[in-house]
């Protein structure tokens, strides 16, 4: 009975999500409150019904309900306990009923803040909310029904993708998923905002904190995809342009440049129309993205499944693009700037140039990766685009954008002067300058190198200067030093959680320079006994052993390591053999430190044992690109606090 109750639940919530989207518009639309109140009754019902359909899925794993095709496909009798949870979203049907159970669980959330403190806009929020709750659910009861019967019922699973059991399953989509529906909050809002005509900065004060939670949780999930890539797939690498990385991506860079460019319509009442169309324009990213994923149009190494939704997310997708320009042309002549740009040397013009590069990467990246589409659509030929694309286009683009991380938030409002220049920038140029010359004394050959690190050291710069002159402002006062610096980030959080995420961006920029620009590798064929050399690392052979685990086979190198600082120590890199999969899965060994990390991944053997194939990578400074993600969670949660108001 489980798949029929399931999808019985799921079915009555779709009917529901309906049904409150259109009661939510008409009572809107007649001021008919009873109406609005029906439907945020029934927004409850579908958070209430979808809870349990995704608890029934989830027993469905645990309990090894191999009639349910969903769970016969992704888990079998030897999947560890762990992955059989992690694997209810390893695949497609399970990953829409988590996106449809965390969108449900958001608007939950929107109906318990914003019912009172948005009176006008929050009927049409409930509409796009439920609106889009229904594609969703309508995508689950037609297209990947996660409860769809399997007859005859198999003894045995095919079992989870093997990339896929690794901790990572448990924080990576949920990441990602928490970003993606998380926007889907300022586009309701949005949308709200055109239809009610109400398009000043209410509806930005409101969705500020939504957006900033979004977008943290998008980079995390970005992050974390890079960390799975790292240590799963046995590359040694954490970004490759890979289809689906780009699809995260391109939210990404929209979204940044939406919470910068509001800030310019807060304080100069300049691009309204801008603001609302980056957030139409993540928001759609974000349905891109998941066609991208999940349809299986483009080769991917992330795209671990594919199903009939291209088509359902296409149709979507159009609609919510033909509405949205409908609606900023029908408000095209409230949408006009209040105010306009007085020099080209101010804070606006930086802000301005922030998004017009945001933009250009976003485009760059869509263009990139849909060219294979176009190629094959117009010339029958399927071309691929690598990273050399990528990085000679977006390079020079986003380096452009950490100058503007510290000249953006120091430079004066309206028009600035030559003493702001001067006083602001002077010395951070002085320093970056200083730091040129010191990194190529020290035998950095790459210019690109010199320049990232030299520019790094100009954005620290500027933020250290600006929370040194404020703080003595506020020694001045008489407050002791903690005191004055603990007062500052409590009262000032939003700049100061923005400064802190620049911080994390610099110090990932850091680990992204130096694993490019620093790290080798060798591989080669080692006989029992045999050692290789890599940059100051001994790697010695000393031979395999196999191993039987609940759900593969496991055959482990045993290699010892030393070096000049370390003593004998072993490393055990693996394959790993599956029964459902015909090539056999790389388990990498690694040692992580702040200087480098050292990398052994296990090639091909011989049956005896008395020879392998080692891959051994020194990777520099990729630890800084995870310790940059710790950084810059720790200015989101600053920036997300509420503004300690002042007192008079």
């Amino acid at each position: 009975m489980t798949p029929e109750v399931g999808q019985g639940a799921l079915v009555v919530a779709l009917a529901l999500a309906v049904y409150g989207a259109a009661g939510a518009a008409v009572g809107a639309r007649r001021g008919r409150t009873a109406l609005v109140e029906s439907a945020q009754h029934a927004a409850l019902g579908v958070f209430g019904l979808i809870t349990f359909a995704f608890a029934l899925l989830v027993y469905a794993f645990l309990a090894f309900d191999f009639s349910v095709r969903y769970v016969a496909q992704n888990t079998n009798l030897g999947t560890p306990f762990y992955y059989r949870i992690t694997a209810v979203w390893g695949a497609l049907e399970g990953s829409i009923v988590l996106w449809g159970w965390m969108l449900a669980l958001f608007t939950l959330i929107v109906i318990l803040r914003h019912r009172e403190r948005a009176r006008e806009l929050y009927p049409w929020v409930l509409t796009v909310m439920l609106g889009v709750m229904a594609f969703f659910l309508s995508v689950m009861t037609i297209a990947a029904p996660p409860f769809e019967r399997l007859t005859p019922v198999p003894a045995d699973g095919r079992g989870l993708n093997p990339l896929l059991e690794d901790t990572g399953m448990i924080t990576h989509p949920i990441a990602l998923y928490l970003g993606f529906t998380g926007f889907t909050v300022p586009f309701a809002f949005a949308v709200a905002a055109l239809v009610t005509g109400r398009v000043g900065d209410a509806w930005i004060a409101l969705t500020r904190r939504w957006t900033i939670t979004a977008w943290y949780f998008l980079s995390l999930g970005l992050l974390i995809g890079g960390w799975w890539s790292y240590h799963v797939l046995g590359w040694g690498g954490y970004w490759a342009w890979d289809p689906v990385e780009n699809a995260a991506f391109m939210p990404w860079l929209t979204a940044t440049a939406f919470l910068h460019s509001v800030m310019i319509q807060e304080r100069r009442r300049m691009l309204k129309l801008w603001n609302l169309a980056l957030v139409i324009l993540t928001f759609s990213l974000t349905l891109f993205g998941t066609f991208l994923t999940r349809s299986g149009v483009i080769a991917s190494v992330h795209a671990f499944t594919q199903g009939a939704i291209g088509a359902f997310f296409l149709a979507f997708l159009g609609l919510v693009v033909l509405v949205a320009l409908g609606l900023l042309a029908w408000r095209w002549e409230t949408l006009r700037s209040e105010g306009e740009l007085d020099s080209v040397v101010s804070r606006e013009s930086a802000f301005l140039l922030n998004n017009v590069f945001l933009v250009a990467a976003a485009f760059t990246v869509f263009f990139g990766t849909v060219f294979p589409l176009l190629s094959e659509a117009l010339r029958g030929v399927k071309v691929s685009v690598g990273a050399p694309f990528f990085n000679q286009v977006n390079v020079p683009l986003f380096l452009s954008l950490i100058f503007l991380m510290g000249v953006g938030p120091l430079i004066a409002w309206r028009r600035a002067s030559l003493e702001n220049l001067r006083r602001n920038f002077l010395g951070p140029i002085a320093l970056g300058g200083a730091g040129a010359a010191f990194f190529a004394l020290l035998g950095v050959r790459s210019a690109l190198a010199v320049l990232t690190l030299a520019l790094t050291l100009f954005v620290g710069a500027t933020i250290a200067l600006d929370f040194f002159r404020a703080t003595r402002a506020r020694l001045r006062t008489g407050e002791r030093l903690l005191p004055a610096m603990g007062g500052l980030l409590a009262r000032h959080n939003r700049r100061y959680g923005g400064f802190v995420v620049h911080l994390g961006i610099l110090v990932i920029a850091v680990g992204v320079t130096g694993s490019q620009a620093w790290s080798v590798h060798t591989e080669t064929t080692l006989q029992r006994g045999e050692a290789a050399e890599l940059a100051g690392y001994r790697v010695r052979f000393d031979g395999l052993a196999a191993a039987e685990e609940s759900n593969h086979f496991k055959v482990v190198g045993t290699f010892t390591i030393t070096n000049g600082r370390l003593g004998p120590a072993v490393m055990q890199p693996s394959k790993k053999f599956y029964p459902q999969e015909t090539s056999p899965i790389a388990g990498v060994d690694y040692w992580i430190g702040l200087k480098e990390d050292l990398y052994l991944v296990l090639g091909d053997f011989t049956r005896d044992g008395g020879q392998a194939t080692v891959k051994v990578q020194v990777n520099r400074l990729v630890t800084w690109i995870w310790i940059g993600g710790v950084v810059l969670t720790l200015g989101a949660l600053l920036a997300i606090l509420p503004e300690r108001r002042k007192t008079t």
